[in-house]
């Protein structure tokens, strides 16, 4: 008995070996991947963009830079544009929003390669940028991109040093796997142009707003941990009209939520939602962003 329980011992010391082995190997070949791809120099041209002086071009920049686009906030470029606050990601990542003013990165990129950014999430040595949700706003039409180039370009030049920005394994195979999005240029369709309605409080419209909810959401918007994510990170909520989302919200409390960050059961929102961009959406984007919601099929909890 007792030798027939060493060699069963035996058995699952070797297979655990075996899981254990082909465990790394499967991490350090995503991880070898995403370095690759990352490493990738991308045959996207540069937009014929020029910075426009125009004051209302420049108002709807500053709007969209501190809405819609949501690189005005603390944990992206910050408010002044001068470097965010640096994220502590867990396993997944650290990262800081860099000085994008003309006394940091702004000073090396032409308005044509900060168009390119904006819009393909292509740095300026034609490989991917990390982390920076370019994505969820590839969508805007090239007169808001225009508009958010001209507006960075009013801006003072700020003397601030640029913090750490650290991709861990943990975060170089979920995002290989699809579950974060770290190589941002491999996500976006480069020859894609989107057709989008102009600004309107409908539905239509709010579809693209609601791309900037998928990043934290999910695809589905009905919430969840976000893969990967230590406990520090709070859980999305869903955003479905499903019973464990916001089938019983009015309106007004959706508008609540955006300008104070309370939820309708009267808890104040965890800071890590980013409410100092939404509470900037305009009238028409804060209705054009609630049917869109409304309009989708409920979706349970958790179904990301």
């Amino acid at each position: 008995m007792k030798r027939i329980l060493k060699r069963v011992a035996l058995g699952l010391l070797v297979v655990l070996v075996v899981v254990l082995g082909a465990g790394g190997v499967f991490v350090a070949t995503q991880a070898s991947a995403f370095d690759a791809s990352m490493d990738k120099v991308y045959d996207v041209p540069l937009p014929n963009v020029t910075r426009s002086t125009d004051e209302a071009v420049i108002a709807r920049g500053k709007h969209l830079a501190e809405s819609v686009a949501g690189c005005a906030i603390r944990d992206c470029h910050g408010i002044d544009l001068g470097g965010g606050r640096t994220v502590e990601a867990g396993p997944l990542m650290t990262f800081t929003g860099p000085n994008i003013t003309s006394g940091g990165l702004g000073a090396a990129y032409s308005d044509a390669e900060l168009a390119r950014i904006i819009r393909h999430g292509i740095k300026k040595d034609g490989r991917s940028v990390r982390f920076m949700p370019a994505q969820d706003i590839a969508w805007l039409p090239e007169g808001d991109v225009v508009a958010i180039v001209s507006y960075v370009r009013t801006l003072p030049a700020l003397d601030k040093p640029n913090g750490p920005v650290v991709m861990k394994t943990l975060g170089k195979v979920l995002d290989r796997r699809d579950q974060v999005v770290l190589d941002v240029a491999r996500r976006i369709d480069h020859t894609k142009n989107e057709v989008v309605p102009a600004p309107a409080p409908t539905a239509d419209y709010g579809r693209f707003l609601a791309k900037l909810c998928t990043g934290c959401h999910g695809d589905r918007l009905s919430g969840g941990r976000i893969p990967g994510t230590p406990s520090s990170i709070p859980v999305p909520l869903n955003i479905t009209p499903d019973a464990s989302g916001i089938a019983s919200w009015t309106y007004e409390d959706f508008a609540r939520l955006l300008d104070e960050g309370i939820k309708k059961n009267g808890h104040t929102l965890d800071p890590f939602m980013p409410q100092e961009a939404f509470k900037k959406l305009d009238a028409t984007e804060r209705r054009a962003l609630w049917e869109y919601l409304r309009s989708l099929p409920p979706t349970p909890f958790g179904n990301r």
